[in-house]
């Protein structure tokens, strides 16, 4: 049985994060043929996924949940200094939604 996994750069992957480079750039990217995974395996891009229900790798589920409390994390400090574009509140909320993100990884 063949896995799916995450890619390793996953706060990078999938639609939205493409949709916006697309509109503060214009270009769009050529999606990777192959990328290399959450748990080090260099798979073709079609045998990944960005939603929790989908992945069966248990090594790629664990490092999808760090990175995105990782981000939560970061989202979080980053709204506390001078000068963010984002309030306390709003980070917040991308906080939340990130854990939660992680909270489905990880079960």
């Amino acid at each position: 049985m063949s896995h799916i996994h995450v890619d390793r750069k996953i706060l990078e992957a999938g639609a939205a994060y493409r949709n916006l480079l697309v509109s503060s750039t214009g270009l769009v990217p050529d999606e990777p043929t192959v990328v290399t995974t959450g748990c080090g395996a260099r798979v073709p891009y079609a045998q990944t996924s960005v939603r929790p229900e989908s992945v069966t790798c248990l090594p790629c589920r664990e490092h999808a949940a760090a990175e995105h409390l990782r981000y939560a994390d970061q989202v979080t400090r980053l709204s506390r200094m001078t000068g963010s574009v984002i309030t306390p509140a709003q980070a917040g909320e991308a906080a939340e939604r990130a854990r939660e993100t992680a909270r489905k990884f990880a079960n």
